[in-house]
């Protein structure tokens, strides 16, 4: 690791998978064998797309994580200099294997997965810390829950303590989260599922996703951030306590995966490289950007690059 102070404006303490993506026209029921119609890898774990998105925004973005020693990791820390992320707090263990992440892609571009963390679960709170001393403090952390939960916890309290502000996507979802991590959320980002898991309420439209928002900030987190896919998101700040819809425009999926990780690292460069932005107007557009994302298939391949954007959008 360098000892030189590092300038970061995103840091994210989070994920890194490598995709096995099977194309599918239908889901298989249990105990089906089915053919696919196409497979391929691809670079992924929610922290990881999270890092990659702010990263081709622009934003100087550093990634917290581990890999294991082979050649997922070696291949998964190349893919982060490629898009320009910083990889000094990025370590290999020889403890367990690269994280992976099978999914399944239907037709109509929804997507089914599963997880195995290995490298992902030997991130510890100790690391985090060493990690962000070595950082001119960054504007921004992200955090996820494809890691421990006393990591995440960890990373949120010690950018809460340097005045960073913080965004914690809870994903996966888990019923029963302490309140503790709504406590040290500036940013608390599910998506609808998430949400459901979390408040117990059904969120299956954008009034009720008016009122789940309200249930999350009575968990004690300052802005609650629900993400509705097409449509859009719903957000209400404990200061006002007005929940506000987001619409975005209608598009056809080719591949939702990773569009939520789209939308994340989008915010998150916004509110680091651009903090004059109204709030709604940032996640109008991070809700653009994730909707570029789902028109193209695979994950990281997806995303957008900054040159490649409406200028209005950046």
């Amino acid at each position: 690791m360098s000892l030189k102070k590092c300038q970061v404006d995103v840091v994210i303490v989070g994920s890194c998978n490598m995709d096995l993506i099977s194309y599918v026209s239908r889901f298989p029921k249990p105990g089906e064998t089915i053919h696919g119609k196409r497979f391929s890898t691809g670079f992924g774990g929610k922290g990881a797309n999270q890092c990659v998105m702010a990263s081709r925004l622009g934003a100087r973005t550093a990634m917290v994580g581990k890999v294991g020693d082979d050649s997922y990791g070696r291949d998964t820390i190349k893919n982060f200099k490629d898009n320009d992320v910083i990889t000094d707090f990025l370590s290999i263990t020889k403890e367990a294997s690269t994280g992976v992440a099978p999914i399944l892609v239907e037709d109509s571009g929804q997507n089914s997965i599963v997880i195995i963390s290995g490298a992902n679960f030997e991130i510890t709170p100790t690391d985090v810390n060493q990690a962000m001393a070595h950082m001119d403090y960054p504007k921004v952390l992200v955090c996820q829950l494809e890691i421990l939960q006393d990591t995440v916890l960890a990373a949120l309290k010690e950018a809460r303590s340097c005045g960073i502000t913080t965004v914690f996507n809870p994903a996966p979802g888990i019923p029963d989260l302490p309140d503790e991590f709504y406590q040290y959320s500036d940013i608390f980002c599910p998506n609808e599922t998430e949400t459901q898991l979390l408040t117990g309420l059904s969120v299956s439209n954008v009034e009720e996703a008016k009122k789940a928002s309200l249930v999350l900030l009575d968990k004690g987190c300052k802005t609650a951030v629900i993400t509705m896919g097409s449509e859009g998101a719903v957000y209400a700040t404990a200061e006002s306590r007005t929940p506000i819809h987001v619409p975005t425009d209608a598009v056809t999926a080719v591949d939702t995966t990773g569009a939520g990780d789209a939308f994340i690292g989008s915010l998150a460069f916004y509110l680091a490289n651009h903090p004059s932005l109204d709030l709604g107007e940032m996640i109008k557009r991070s809700c653009a950007i994730a909707s570029i994302s789902v028109l193209a298939p695979g994950t990281q391949t997806s995303f957008p690059w900054k040159q490649n954007l409406p200028s209005g959008l950046i």
